[in-house]
């Protein structure tokens, strides 16, 4: 889902493992950002969350073994939606054996959800 906070999330991991200061926009459409860590090559896309853009997030699957669903933790009102798009993605063929990491962002701000709450 839009607006949660991913493209920001990678910023930070690439700067984390690379110690290089990546600035992204906000994602329309998709970035993509490989980093390389210790001889391991991560291919890491930032798929933009606009309803408009859903329909083509299959388009990515191929080749997956990693899904990391950010979740915006203040944003109640599209916990839901955002649930039903991980249950669709799941339930494609090519992300079956993928591995899934819920990132509940936003944990700092008040009335944040808890894990409980999200998962």
């Amino acid at each position: 889902v839009d607006f949660i906070g991913w493209s920001l999330w990678c910023d930070i991991v690439s700067f984390s493992l690379m110690n290089e200061v990546v600035h992204t926009s906000p994602t329309i459409g998709s970035n993509v950002e490989e980093i390389v860590v210790k001889n391991t090559h991560f291919l890491m896309w930032d798929i933009g969350g606009q309803e408009s853009l859903r329909s083509s997030w299959n388009t990515y699957y191929s080749n997956t073994e990693f899904i990391i669903l950010v979740v915006d933790s203040i944003d109640r009102e599209r916990l839901s939606i955002t649930k039903e798009e991980l249950y669709r993605m799941l339930a494609h063929e090519d992300l079956r054996k993928a591995a899934v990491l819920i990132f509940a962002n936003k944990q700092d701000m008040k009335g944040c959800m808890t894990a409980a709450e999200i998962s």
